[in-house]
């Protein structure tokens, strides 16, 4: 099949470009769409084409399908990126593209729908042999006598989380029987305002666990590859901050035990693209929360260590083709790390917007700038802080340590704050070093 004459990007900032640069060196013409906020952003000056589809409030651009949909026709563009964010897990989106008569660069909209709703997830990977976190999915009961029966069958302390809920929100623990009641009524209050979807359920909370996420890749023809696996363990208030592969303290054998159960289940319940399937890993043991149906931040340590183009496979996907490659030829190679610089103070984490008077990033072998700033970019208040990632690479976790190391002293951004001096500290943490800690390691350390 031929691959896309002009892909239109849905989305901004690192991720936009990246996704330029990928449809670049394939020889595919891009459209970007931009809000008036971002009008002199660097991937939308080096887009082939550019449309505005609004004001810099998110509602009225990138997420405004209609807009993206009208984009899309007038440029004649054959394929919408979502990128991450945005719209990239929206099913009425991903509809309303397919029936304009554009390819969708992601899994199909049933897929998107199903793996949105955490409990409908939560139960295809159970039917799939994907091991779970112990948990009660059903409708909750109104009675505080059934509800804590409930919870104790589960075992204290319990987590609430809500059905549509993701990037680390709509969730809450509860230790005691006395709180759970009204922790729930509080959750789903939350969960309606966050997510238009009020329903929550629970599981069993697990004090001291990794975050652990297997990279996968389906085609349409049934062939499905894992690319191994990334610690996200590091973690404030469930964002991820700093992520490595492989995982530290990760024997080979669960790596392929874990794999092959992913690329199993994604193949019988239909994946197609680029996904992620997130564990908490505790005990030697895994437990799924949830599967991200588009790409992720962190993709860039993957495709270090195996050589392989995620956003391109995803592209290469989306207009009809086989994977090029087999599980027995994927390989991990060295370790990679990456940290997220966001735009925040670095203690108060308060979003830092404004305009930066000096930027340099660094280099030498093995790192890995993925940014769309520049000197006197002017940073939006509107949306989400991350302004760049670096990304190292070296024979082994150690070197991939201090070349972090370098990296990070070598970088210079000015006009605003960032949290670069947060992962100094991390960095040079002996914890941290020694490798294997669990997504409590930050906010213990930052307490201090």
């Amino acid at each position: 099949m031929s691959l896309f004459s002009k892909i239109l990007i849905a989305n901004r900032g690192e991720i936009a470009l990246r996704i330029q640069r990928a449809c670049r060196e394939l020889g595919i013409r891009t459209v970007a769409v931009y809000s008036k906020a971002d009008m002199n952003a660097k991937y939308v000056k080096l887009a082939d084409e550019a449309v505005c589809i609004g004001p810099a409030s998110p509602k009225d651009s990138y997420l405004n399908i209609p807009a993206i949909i009208a984009a899309a026709e007038v440029t004649e563009a054959e394929a919408i990126h979502p990128g991450y964010g945005f719209l990239s897990e929206n099913a009425d989106f991903a509809e309303q593209v397919l029936k304009s008569g554009f390819s969708f660069i992601g899994p199909p909209p049933n897929i998107i729908r199903q793996m949105g709703d955490k409990i409908q997830a939560k139960k295809i990977m159970t039917k799939e042999g994907v091991p779970c976190v112990p948990g009660f999915s059903k409708e909750l009961p109104n009675d505080k006598t059934e509800l804590i029966e409930i919870a104790k069958s589960i075992g204290f302390p319990i987590m609430i989380k809500a059905a549509g809920g993701g990037g680390g929100r709509g969730m809450r623990v509860v230790y005691a029987e006395n709180d759970l009641f009204e922790s729930v009524k509080m959750t789903e209050n939350e969960a309606e305002q966050a997510f238009k979807n009020s329903t929550v359920y629970l599981e069993k909370y697990l004090p001291n666990p990794r975050h652990i996420e297997i990279q996968v890749l389906s085609d349409s023809h049934g062939n499905c590859i894992h690319l191994g696996e990334r610690d996200c363990s590091i973690q404030r208030r469930h964002q991820k901050i700093i992520e490595e592969t492989p995982a530290p303290k990760l024997s080979d054998g669960d790596r392929t035990m874990i794999g092959d159960i992913c690329t199993a289940a994604c193949k019988k319940f239909g994946f197609v693209g680029a996904g992620t399937i997130e564990f908490l890993y505790q005990d030697n043991r895994f437990y799924f929360i949830e599967m991200n149906t588009r790409i992720q931040v962190e993709h860039g340590i993957t495709e270090e260590v195996t050589g392989i183009d995620l956003v391109q496979e995803q592209i290469l996907i989306a207009a009809g083709e086989k994977l090029s490659f087999c599980q027995s030829d994927v390989s991990l190679s060295g370790h990679a790390i990456e940290c997220r610089i966001n735009a925040e103070d670095p203690e108060s984490f308060v979003p830092s917007p404004g305009t930066i008077s000096n930027w340099h990033a660094p280099g030498g072998p093995g790192v890995r700038i993925d940014s769309h700033i520049y000197v006197n970019y002017s940073v939006p208040p509107y949306y989400d802080s991350l302004i760049g990632k670096i990304i190292v690479y070296g024979k082994d976790r150690q070197q991939a340590i201090s070349k972090m190391r370098v990296a990070l002293s070598e970088t210079i951004v000015e006009g605003i704050r960032t949290n670069i001096p947060i992962h100094k500290k991390i960095i040079e943490d002996n914890r941290f070093i020694a490798g294997g800690v669990s997504i409590n390691y930050l906010e213990a350390k930052l307490d201090k």
